[in-house]
């Protein structure tokens, strides 16, 4: 089933490759969506796709890249909006 997830996530998370590797583990899951750094210095993942794919990436951002620490996760489920084209980071202005 197509789902749509948003996951905040706090800790060590900005300066570590975080989103580099949600970005590459996304793309290889099949995943459309964002990653991009929040100026709390936490980590907002926007991400569609099948199901059972969100809940591997989701799974992975427990723990993130080796030098991560990560503190909080929150996950919002919520209904796919089918807008994004590809996985990428965005960068803030």
């Amino acid at each position: 089933m197509y789902k749509h997830v948003q996951v905040k996530i706090s800790g060590q998370v900005q300066g570590v490759f975080f989103r580099a590797n949600t970005q590459k583990i996304a793309q290889s899951l099949g995943l459309k969506g964002f990653v991009k750094n929040e100026p709390d210095g936490g980590i907002l993942i926007i991400a569609e796709g099948e199901q059972e794919k969100l809940e591997e990436l989701v799974k992975w951002c427990h723990q993130g890249p080796s030098r991560a620490m990560v503190e909080k996760i929150d996950i919002s489920w919520q209904e796919p909006k089918q807008k994004f084209k590809n996985f990428e980071i965005k960068y803030n202005s």
